[in-house]
C-alpha cells in the first residue's frame, strides 16, 4: 500500500511546492521588479500618507469634490465584494430604484445626468467617469469652491485620459486624482 501512495504523495508536495510556492514568489518578485508601483496597488501618495488608489474608486458626497460613479460592490467601494454585482437587466425594480436614488442626488431629470454617473460598473470598483460626467459636474464644484466654471473646465481638460493607444477604450477621467487636482489649485 505504501507503494502505491508513495508517488500521490510526492507528486502532491512537489506540485504544492511548484504552484502554491514557487510560482506565486516568482510572479511578485517580476511584478516587483517590472512594476512596483501597479504590484503595490497603484497607491496615490500625499505628503507621506495614502490618500487612494489609482485604480479603485472611492465613496465622495461633499459638493466641492468631483463624485464618482456609483458602487455596486457592498458598502461603498469594497475590494472585497468586487464582481459583476451591478449586473441588472433594464427591467430590473432594483436597477431602476437605483438610479432613481443616484438622480436625487443630483436634482435633475434622469435624463440630463450622464449615464456613467447613474449606474455601476461591472466590477463596482471603477476610479473613472467620462469627461462629460466631469463637464455636468463643473457647474456644483465651481460653485462650491469659489472658482471660476473656466478654470474647472481647464482642470478637467488636464486630467482627462485618451484611449489608450487612440483607440483602445474610452476617454476618462481619474476622480481621485482631480478631485486632488482641485485641492491643489486651491492651495495655490
Amino acid at each position: 500500500m505504501l507503494q502505491t501512495l508513495r508517488p500521490a504523495l510526492v507528486l502532491l508536495a512537489l506540485f504544492t511546492l511548484l504552484t502554491g510556492i514557487a510560482y506565486p514568489l516568482a510572479m511578485t518578485g517580476i511584478g516587483q521588479a517590472l512594476f512596483p508601483s501597479a504590484a503595490d496597488g497603484s497607491a496615490i501618495v500625499r505628503n507621506g500618507q495614502v490618500v487612494g488608489s489609482a485604480l479603485i474608486g472611492q465613496t465622495v458626497t461633499r459638493d466641492d469634490y468631483f463624485w464618482g460613479r456609483p458602487s455596486a460592490a457592498g458598502d461603498g467601494y469594497d475590494a472585497r465584494a468586487s464582481s459583476g454585482c451591478s449586473n441588472l437587466g433594464p427591467t430590473s425594480q432594483a436597477l431602476a430604484d437605483r438610479v432613481a436614488a443616484e438622480a436625487a442626488r443630483y436634482g435633475v431629470p434622469v435624463s440630463e445626468i450622464p449615464i456613467d454617473l447613474l449606474t455601476a460598473s461591472g466590477s463596482g470598483l471603477d476610479p473613472h467617469i467620462s469627461p462629460t460626467a466631469a463637464y455636468f459636474q463643473a457647474a456644483r464644484v465651481a460653485e462650491a469652491r469659489g472658482l471660476s466654471l473656466e478654470a474647472v473646465r481647464d482642470l478637467i481638460e488636464t486630467h482627462t485620459e485618451a484611449p489608450i493607444a487612440g483607440i483602445l477604450g474610452e476617454a476618462r477621467v481619474n476622480v481621485l486624482q482631480l478631485n486632488l487636482a482641485l485641492d491643489d489649485l486651491a492651495q495655490s
